[in-house]
Formats: C-alpha cells, sequence, structure tokens
C-alpha cells in the first residue's frame, strides 16, 4: 500500500450482550493485512462502565458508536460491520451518518423491513429483543465453543 493511497478503516460493533471482544480474531487478521480496526464497545456493554440498568434509549445505548463517528476526520469513510441485533445499530448510523460510510455489512444482522424506524419496527425490535435477550445465555456458550 503506498503511502498516497488510503487505509480502509473497519469499525466492529458487536450484538446485544456482548462487547468488542467478539471480534479480537477478525481484529487481528484485519490489522496483520494492514487496515485500520476501531471494535468499539456500546454503551452498557463489554468494558463500557456504565449500568446497563440505566440505559433507556437506543439514541443512549449508540452513544460510543455516535462519539466515533461525529469525530471521524472531514473526508474519512468507514466500514461498517455488525452482526445479529446490532444490525439496529448499524441502520441507525446509516440515517445519522451516510456521508461517512464507504459500506456496511450486515453480518447475519437484523435489518429493518423498511429501512429505516417505522413504529411497526419498534414493535417487531422490542419483542426481537427480548427474544435475543432470552437467548444471550446460550449464544455466549455457542461463542465460548466456537472461540
Amino acid at each position: 500500500m503506498s503511502e498516497t493511497t488510503e487505509k480502509l478503516h473497519f469499525v466492529m460493533v458487536h450484538v446485544f450482550g456482548h462487547g468488542a471482544w467478539c471480534w479480537y480474531k477478525i481484529r487481528g487478521l484485519l490489522e496483520a493485512s494492514d487496515y485500520k480496526v476501531s471494535c468499539i464497545d456500546l454503551k452498557g456493554s463489554g468494558m463500557d462502565p456504565s449500568d446497563p440498568n440505566t440505559i433507556f434509549s437506543f439514541q443512549d445505548y449508540n452513544k460510543p458508536l455516535i462519539d466515533l463517528l461525529s469525530n471521524l476526520p472531514r473526508n474519512e469513510k468507514v466500514i461498517l460491520v455488525e452482526h445479529s441485533a446490532g444490525g439496529m445499530s448499524l441502520t441507525y448510523a446509516i440515517h445519522r451518518f451516510s456521508k461517512k460510510i464507504r459500506m456496511a455489512i450486515y453480518v447475519a444482522a437484523t435489518m429493518l423491513k423498511h429501512g429505516f424506524v417505522t413504529p411497526q419496527d419498534y414493535e417487531h425490535t422490542s419483542i426481537e429483543a427480548e427474544s435475543v435477550q432470552q437467548q444471550h445465555f446460550i449464544h455466549m456458550q455457542l461463542d465460548l465453543v466456537l472461540l
């Protein structure tokens, strides 16, 4: 890669109940291939010290992602990667920061039916989020087995 070529920047965002740690294998591979990688903890997740019981809005939960995108250099664009229910955060970020996103990658992720938030999406999302939280323990066990 020449010095004048822009280094691609991947921003990895986790699913409910996980943290930035879940991307450690992929992060290592991407960085070894000379890509820039940012793995963030959404509010109340991973190493973030916020008490999850104090997060009452989707906007508050996504604050670390919004802060990262807000503070990017003016002409920098990122590749957002999210999995599972994290796809809702990806769609939220796309609508707020479309000019800062080079590409969005949904890895087996939740996608909003209409591509934007509607009252019906909130109804469906809350049901889905409850299912995700109920199955969280099973998913964590599977993730640990796969690691």
